[in-house]
């Protein structure tokens, strides 16, 4: 976590990320920035669907794409579109601690137990499914998982600022991340 660089102040924010959606997004979450009003989306947000995490952003200021582990492998349609239709110049990806995706495959018994008590699943149909996805969807470590999401999707998206971010559980900011 010696790459996580805290957004306490401005000045606190990579120049080459100044005058982007990805400056507002850490003014606004982190710093209180006054949110002001957006007619349309001006950056995509992929994040992982973990209940911890809220940010504070101005209503239409961004597309959130919520997934496990903030993986959006599966959902690039949806970013396509944000970008096509929706003009959004920037991507902000943002991986976060204590992720229940990161060694997915020592949970197995919970999950499979969790469909069977919860959802009415046979065990056989329940262990099937988690070893056709888990694969998917497990990270090794959160932030080596954000960086290399962004590398990937910068290759797919060239004329797209693709910024690694990262979440922290317990103080509930952003940080930038070295990479």
């Amino acid at each position: 976590m010696d790459n996580l660089v805290p957004i306490r102040s401005v000045d606190d924010i990579f120049p080459k990320y100044r005058n982007t959606p990805i400056d507002l997004l850490l003014q606004y979450h982190n710093l209180n920035a006054p949110l002001d009003n957006y007619e349309h989306a001006e950056v995509v947000i992929g994040m992982c669907m973990d209940n911890r995490k809220q940010l504070r952003i101005p209503d239409n200021f961004a597309y959130i794409l919520r997934t496990g582990g903030g993986n959006l492998r599966h959902i690039e349609f949806k970013i396509s579109y944000a970008v096509a239709v929706g003009g959004v110049k920037a991507i902000a990806l943002i991986g976060h601690d204590k992720c229940g995706m990161v060694n997915l495959m020592a949970k197995k018994d919970k999950f499979v137990q969790g469909l069977v008590d919860w959802a009415g699943w046979d065990k056989e149909r329940a262990e099937e499914h988690f070893m056709n996805y888990a694969p998917m969807f497990e990270i090794d470590n959160e932030i080596d998982f954000v960086i290399s999401e962004a590398r990937r999707l910068r290759q797919r998206y060239p004329k797209i600022l693709v910024v690694p971010l990262f979440y922290g559980i317990d103080d509930k900011l952003l940080y930038l991340i070295n990479e």
